[in-house]
């Protein structure tokens, strides 16, 4: 019995089309209902049973009403994936509130939120359970134009660090994908298209490590390789600063390319 947050593109639709040939119980989650209806539609022959949920798990009478409907059409849940998430790509200045708050509750306090809630739901029994968060390559490494991205990420990697040490019931997998050929990037309210910092990977091998990840009871995932040796070394060696560097000029250029077009 699962729960998959984001379910209609990017990781999560990968997640979904994996996940439908396999005999089991789904509730599938996104903003977008036309998203979603395209994404459980595009399944040949499901071997899953699929329930759409469609809401702002931004918010917190969504994510209760998702557990709801989980425990009307599952009976429960066993793995809960919080997927779901955005990004900015934006020069960090002055601000609203919301513009700040708005990504915090999306990446942040709504995982962070259903993890108390399965707590929660298995309180009173003896049954294993599992929560999956996609976090991010950026939760360890933060990079010029994604200043309140990599914060929310981060706060992530920090809570399953401290989370973990308590010694909870369950199980709680972090995942820290690179960036991914998607059009997740591209949330920006610019009209240049946000450029995808190299190297990248796709969302198929992202889902694949994901559940990969679950079968073997990971606590974290990387499903590249090559982030996962270069962030071990780092420790010792700041082979990250050239990637830093390499960023910061690519942000640099989108900006300028920005500021051009505004001005066009």
């Amino acid at each position: 019995r699962i729960v998959l947050t984001g379910a209609a593109s990017g990781i999560g639709l990968a997640l979904l089309d994996r996940l439908a040939g396999i005999p089991c119980q789904i509730v599938a989650a996104d903003l977008s209902e036309e998203a979603l209806r395209a994404a459980v539609g595009r399944l040949v022959s499901p071997a899953a049973h699929i329930t759409p949920f469609v809401g702002d798990l931004g918010d917190a009478y969504a994510v209760d009403a998702l557990f709801d409907r989980a425990g009307t059409a599952m009976g429960g849940i066993d793995i809960f994936i919080a997927n779901a998430g955005f990004a900015y790509y934006e020069a960090f200045g002055p601000t609203t509130w919301e513009h700040i708050e708005r990504i915090q509750r999306v990446n942040v306090t709504s995982p962070l939120y259903s993890v108390g809630r399965m707590q929660a739901l298995h309180a009173g029994d003896d049954a294993d359970f599992m929560v999956v968060i996609t976090c991010s390559a950026m939760g360890r490494l933060g990079l010029a134009g994604y200043a309140l991205y990599s914060a929310t990420k981060a706060a992530l990697d920090r809570f399953a660090e401290a989370y973990r040490a308590e010694q909870p019931r369950g199980h709680l997998l972090l995942a820290y994908p690179i960036s991914t050929r998607t059009r997740f990037f591209n949330s920006s309210q610019s009209r240049v298209e946000t450029p995808l910092f190299p190297p990248t990977q796709s969302a198929e091998t992202v889902a694949a490590a994901i559940l990969a990840g679950i079968e073997r009871d990971a606590r974290s995932v990387f499903p590249s390789r090559l982030f996962r040796v270069t962030a071990f070394f780092n420790r010792f060696l700041p082979l990250l600063s050239l990637s830093k560097r390499i960023a910061q000029r690519q942000f640099l250029d989108w900006q300028s390319r920005s500021r051009a077009q505004q001005g066009s």
